[in-house]
């Protein structure tokens, strides 16, 4: 409990190095493409690529064969994949951002719109999957179609392809792109037994603790005839992120300021104009002035199986297996101005009265305050603060299994079957989520800077780790759990109807459910209000320090056993505590598709030029159903919502390619794609209440959403050249319809809503309800447009020793409205890498500008919300010890990158934090 998270200074700044050295090495590569094509395969029959270089040329080879726009990402060796997370490997691609969590990859954003549009499949079916995050202003706890990244190991997987356009043959959604990973297969290596077994160490420079990762892989191929592949991975990490945050912004009222001063809040040392000020209504607040620390032990586990079976000739089978877990215990720790008598959690506070210490029958003293243009506080300086010490902590267990059967079989020459069948199932559960609030008096000095932007916290005159300050609150109880499960099938055939043609058509079956619940069992309930609040902390605190203060916290185990408390969500069997009240978020949402398609691909000639590609239409029917409860007062059930809807359409898609050269391709693509709603949205839970005048609101999900449709052009030049050698720009556009919002309705018969009217004691289906919400499609279109560019070259025209160093780079812009959330308008990245047969190194720089997780055109909405742009610097180098034994050093976030959030159009400060650099070192083994 008192171990110390210490901060390190910034660390070295690489990011105008690695751009000047990049924009160098792609300029040289852009002058000499020919001379190092030429270079690349002078004087030898064969070239060996290895290592990283072996990667890019794999993931190139996909690009380039491929029709539609895909980028891809190639396993350097057997359980070696490029990067220790498979979102900072997807970083490097363009049009794809990645958001990070404890300096970890974790949701990615993909050509202009955010994580719920990028669909991602594993081994061919869709997958979804969602853990938690320390922060409510990063999606604390999500059920939604986005998916994280960090649940599975990186050594799982053989290759990642980001497939940018959409043809008729690919499953319906993902509108911004669909993500596949692939785990290994035994027919992928050669006959007979490999394995490799990968050993590494880690610590991070604020944990100093050490994280473990094992990976190991083992495939054995009987003459490409019969094959199985095992592999497992496995790590354990300490994470903290720590720094300043607020909850956002308080605006009390002139009433709610005149109130404070009468009950004693004492103004007098202000000015008079800055008593005017503050009395009259307009200041906005920072509301928690709060310095915290997310500390957390991270457990991942995954296993593949693979099993391979071609019994005939013409005839494949696979078999593939996946479960995964990914475990986390949190402790996080916050002090925060949190008043006892007063408005909101802002500063200042009034003598709190009840069962609290004589320290807390005293009000506030506001000894100073400033204020921007807009009104916005940005300095308080006042004595006789309330705190609140929070410790919160939480186990949370995701659990992920798929099965999936794939088959091939060629008829003939030209006709040939394919298709799979699989079960996936995933489980979120939080057995326990639980607070332990303290409270103190104390003094501080919050300054936000003269914009606002920053935070520096002083406590003159005080000492937050005096117990003497402190008095005991209560306990919070909460517990959450989800669950998602998917069945799915396919069959498609394929066959040549001559050298030119060939005609392609399929049928597949989609079933997807989700259901959860969230329980809150509030210390106003649950009876630990009365027992604990007001009550000395000297025996049950203990001390904690980061780099940004030192205060008591409360120890649960200590505090357990004082007050015979235990994490519950019943009455204690002290007989204390009332019945659980708080029910939220209980709703099953069911998702059943049969879609179809038929295709027909070319490969011919235009202009004596080879072109090839694609024309096709996808039909589908998708049929929505949802079930949920309807709430009122004190969040009592009052009934539950039954309701269906169904959508169906059909959509055209056309991508082509002409082969200038066999090394330059244009490529040129018409289609149109959907996006089903967000699960949120689908749910059917809502509420209904009646007030005392009679008057009846209402309000719930809608499963008769329609899915958000777009059209979109692409066009793309590539040029290939060398080993790994590329450049490439594309340039899309987006037309999208089908937006969602929540519109209020007013008057409407209780019939007509989708809410029971038993859920109002005496309405009948006639009974008009005075307000009712729900969302809907809205009218009109959303159209962006993007630029991508992209550069890969090995620069072997250089002299020895330097024709070893190769460049990876991109650029993405997106040029798109504002309030199109969840994406950056400019981002790039770029990777340097130095390698031979025996050693080699690497360093990478990704970078994307501001981004917005929520958009309002007013100056001081507080629904304006955002992340500042950011800088990311990783390394990792080898040493070849022997052909067979490799040594690893791995580097993330070199720089110690801040992670800042923001809200309002002036970016005020909401949330800073970093979370230190990791290093990794350790040993591979290939047998």
């Amino acid at each position: 409990m008192s171990k110390q998270y210490p901060v390190r200074g910034m660390g070295p700044n690489l990011k105008k190095v690695l751009l000047a050295t990049v924009s160098a090495a792609v300029a040289g590569a852009s002058a000499s493409a020919a001379f190092a094509q030429e270079a690349a395969t002078a004087e030898v029959d064969e070239i060996v690529v290895t290592g990283f270089r072996k990667s890019l040329s794999d993931a190139r080879a996909i690009k380039q064969d491929s029709v539609i726009q895909v980028d891809a990402i190639v396993a350097e060796d057997m359980a070696k994949f490029p990067d220790l997370n498979l979102a900072e490997s997807l970083q490097r691609l363009p049009g794809v951002q990645i958001n990070r969590e404890a300096g970890e990859g974790r949701r990615i954003s993909l050509r202009g719109l955010g994580p719920d549009f990028a669909r991602v499949q594993l081994n061919g079916m869709e997958v979804l999957g969602n853990v938690d995050s320390a922060q409510d202003s990063r999606g604390q706890r999500s059920r939604d179609r986005a998916f994280d990244f960090n649940i599975f190991a990186s050594e799982l997987f053989s290759r990642v392809e980001v497939e940018k356009t959409f043809e008729a043959a690919q499953k319906e959604g993902g509108m911004a792109g669909t993500v596949g990973l692939f785990t290994g297969k035994p027919f992928d290596y050669g006959t007979g037994a490999d394995g490799a077994l990968s050993l590494k160490v880690g610590t991070n420079e604020y944990t100093e603790d050490t994280q473990p990762r094992i990976a190991a892989l083992f495939t054995q191929n009987w003459d490409n005839v019969f094959g199985v592949s095992l592999s497992a991975a496995y790590s354990k990490r300490e994470t903290t992120e720590q720094g300043h945050n607020t909850y956002n912004r308080s605006n009390p009222s002139a009433a709610t300021m005149r109130s404070l001063v009468t009950k004693g809040l004492n103004i007098s040392g202000l000015s008079a104009a800055q008593q005017a000020k503050l009395l009259s209504g307009d200041l906005y607040f920072a509301d928690g002035n709060r310095i915290s620390s997310w500390n957390a032990e991270q457990e991942r586990l995954g296993l593949t199986a693979a099993v391979q079976w071609r019994p005939m000739d013409g005839m494949e089978l696979t078999l593939d297996v996946l479960h995964g877990e990914f475990t986390t215990r949190r402790n996080e720790y916050h002090l925060a101005t949190r008043p006892l008598a007063s408005t909101g959690s802002v500063a200042f506070d009034t003598a709190a009265g009840g069962v609290w210490p004589s320290i807390f029958q005293s009000a506030s003293v506001i000894n100073g305050l400033t204020w921007d243009s807009d009104n916005y506080v940005t300095m308080t300086d006042v004595t006789g603060a309330t705190f609140g010490s929070e410790h919160r902590r939480s186990l949370n267990e995701n659990k992920f299994n798929q099965v999936a059967l794939t088959g091939e079989w060629e008829m003939s020459d030209r006709l040939k079957f394919d298709g799979h069948v699989g079960w996936e199932k995933s489980t979120y559960d939080t057995p326990y989520d639980d607070k332990l609030y303290m409270r103190a008096k104390g003094n501080l000095i919050a300054n936000y800077g003269e914009n606002g932007q920053s935070a520096s916290f002083e406590y003159p005159n005080w000492d937050p780790t005096n117990p003497a300050n402190y008095a005991m609150d209560s306990f919070y109880y909460r517990a959450f759990n989800n669950e998602s499960e998917l069945h799915e099938g396919e069959l498609n055939a394929r066959y040549e109807l001559n050298d030119t043609w060939t005609l392609r058509a399929g049928v597949a079956y989609h079933k997807f459910r989700q259901q959860g619940e969230d329980l809150f069992y509030d210390d106003n309930v649950n009876g630990t209000r009365s027992k604990m609040r007001g009550t000395a902390v000297g025996d049950v605190t203990s001390v904690f320090t980061n780099a940004f203060g030192s205060w008591l916290v409360g120890d649960y185990d200590k505090a357990f056993a004082k007050y015979n408390e235990y994490h519950r969500l019943e009455q204690n069997k002290d007989g204390t505590g009332g019945a659980l009240q708080d029910i939220e978020n209980v709703y099953e949402t069911t998702e059943e598709t049969l879609s179809g398609f038929v295709q027909g691909d070319w490969d011919s000639e235009l202009f004596g030029r080879r072109f090839r590609g694609n024309i096709g239409l996808r039909g589908y029917s998708t049929d929505t159903h949802s079930t949920g409860w309807i709430q009122g007062d004190n969040y009592a059930y009052l009934g539950t919502t039954d309701v269906e809807g169904s959508y169906e359409g059909v959509l055209p898609a056309m991508n082509s390619v002409l082969e200038v050269t066999p090394e330059l391709l244009v490529r040129f693509s018409a289609t149109q794609n959907l996006n089903r709603p967000g699960l949120g949205s689908m749910a059917a839970e809502g509420s209904a209440f009646q007030d005392s005048s009679g008057k009846i609101t209402a309000s719930r999900g809608n499963p008769n959403l329609e899915p958000y449709k777009d059209n979109t052009l692409d066009f793309a030049v590539e040029y290939y050249f060398g080993d790994v050698g590329l450049m490439s720009a594309s340039l899309f556009h987006k037309d999208i319809k089908n937006f969602i919002e929540t519109v209020r309705f007013t008057d409407v018969p209780f019939s007509e809503t989708g809410v029971p009217y038993s859920t109002i004691p005496g309405a009948t289906a006639s009974t008009i309800v005075n307000e009712f919400s729900m969302p809907v499609n809205k009218e009109g279109r959303v159209e962006l447009t993007g630029l991508e560019l992209a550069a890969q070259s090995q620069l072997s025209f250089l002299p020895a020793p330097f024709d070893n160093l190769g460049v990876v780079a991109n650029y993405t812009y997106i040029d798109m409205p504002d309030d199109l959330t969840g994406i950056s308008k400019t981002s790039y990245n770029a990777t340097v890498y130095y390698e031979t047969d025996r050693w080699g190194a690497r360093a990478s720089l990704n970078y994307r500008d501001k981004w917005y997780t929520g958009y309002n055109t007013a100056v001081m909405s507080a629904s304006t919300r955002g992340f500042e742009g950011g800088t990311y610097v990783d390394a990792a180098a080898f040493f070849n010890i022997t052909e067979s034994l490799q040594l690893t050093f791995d580097a993330v976030n070199l720089t110690n990158e801040k992670d800042t959030q923001f809200w309002g159009q002036n970016e005020y400060l909401y949330n800073q934090n970093q979370s230190g650099t990791t290093y990794t070192a350790g040993l591979t083994y290939k047998f």
